[in-house]
């Protein structure tokens, strides 16, 4: 995970958790869900130690891009959701979780999490970089 080009890490007593700068759509989910660990007016901006590592990696998984992942100590990697699921939102993105392999001309990518765009328009295909009518809402 740390040896991607664009991914940090930030290490705490339990766990580390990693965020990968290209996958993020700020969803703002982590923000939201524990602004004591993940505040963007700080540097570094997580503190994966301000909260119970349990707690951070729920928060974590909420993220939809899978910009943010984790370890838990001992080299546990986030578990991908069983079954794999697809769901569009209401603005046509699709969200998908699981055991996911995304195929691009770049190469092929393994991820838990995915924001898909709907409407095509998107320039970072197949993401969805909010800038067509899929990521208005």
């Amino acid at each position: 995970m740390t040896d991607r080009p664009g991914v940090k890490s930030y290490r705490a007593e339990g766990i580390t958790v990693h965020y990968e700068t290209a996958l993020c759509r700020h969803a703002a989910e982590c923000v939201h869900g524990l602004p004591a660990v993940f505040d963007t007016a700080r540097r570094p901006w997580i503190d994966p130690g301000a909260e119970p590592p349990e707690r951070v990696a729920e928060v974590v998984r909420r993220c939809p891009t899978s910009a943010l992942t984790y370890e838990l100590t001992g080299g546990a990697p986030e578990r991908p959701d069983s079954p794999t699921t697809v769901a569009r939102t209401a603005d046509g993105r699709l969200l998908l979780r699981g055991e996911l392999l995304l195929r691009r001309p770049e190469g092929d990518r393994e991820l838990t999490r995915a924001m898909l765009c709907g409407c095509g328009s998107s320039a970072d295909q197949p993401y969805c970089d909010r800038s067509g009518a899929c990521g208005q809402a």
